[in-house]
């Protein structure tokens, strides 16, 4: 027995949101960036430990957001209240390595979502993910640090991919929704999210 599940994919413009999409569904991997026109919903169906889910994955792409990043920092993060996220089940936050601009959309947009979560609504997992790992002599901070900084600071679960390589994109995935259909038990979701780092069966249908 299944059910549904409603997922959120953001970040700033040009992080990878789309292409990690693209990889869990598709397989492939666009060689050359094109800013996605747009918010996208995909509906594919997996198969979790057994159990047949219906996903609604939401491709909110930044670039709705406002004309482009300033020179003095990144554009503001889209405003999850205009985008109808409030009874999102979970999220990814989708930032660049190698852009410390990236990394700060990230924090505002975690900050607004947990803003605007309605009172008394179940608290959703948000997991943030670093992606272009493929491009690691180029990041801008150490893993560690901000894996330390998102998990005991803002309580998030943290993980790192390559979408151009499709390196850890299932397993981004997988442990998401483990995380999501867990999300009732009295245990913050940072904890839930990390302890659902174990082998589990996750594919497309």
């Amino acid at each position: 027995m299944g059910g549904s599940l409603r997922v959120a994919v953001l970040g700033a413009p040009g992080v990878g949101k789309t292409a990690i999409i693209r990889q869990f569904l598709f397989g492939d991997y666009p060689e050359r960036h094109q800013p996605t026109d747009g918010p996208r919903l995909y509906r594919p169906a997996v198969l979790l430990d057994g159990a047949v889910y219906d996903l609604s994955i939401r491709d909110g792409d930044g670039d709705v957001a406002g004309p482009g990043p300033s020179p003095g920092g990144p554009e503001e993060p889209p405003d999850p209240k205009d985008w109808s996220l409030q009874d999102t089940d979970a999220f990814v936050l989708v930032y660049d390595i190698c852009s410390p601009d990236s990394f700060d959309y990230v924090k505002a947009l975690r900050q607004r979502i947990a803003e605007t979560r309605p009172a008394g609504a179940p608290e959703a997992p948000i997991l943030v993910v670093g992606n272009k790992r493929d491009r690691q002599r180029l990041r801008f901070g150490p893993r560690r640090a901000l894996a330390t900084l998102v998990r005991r600071g803002w309580r998030c679960g943290y993980l790192e991919c390559s979408a151009k390589y499709n390196w850890h994109v299932l397993r981004l995935f997988r442990e998401l929704l483990r995380c999501a259909l867990v999300r009732a038990r009295p245990a913050h979701p940072a904890l839930r999210l990390q302890g659902a780092l174990h082998p589990a069966r996750c594919s497309l249908m």
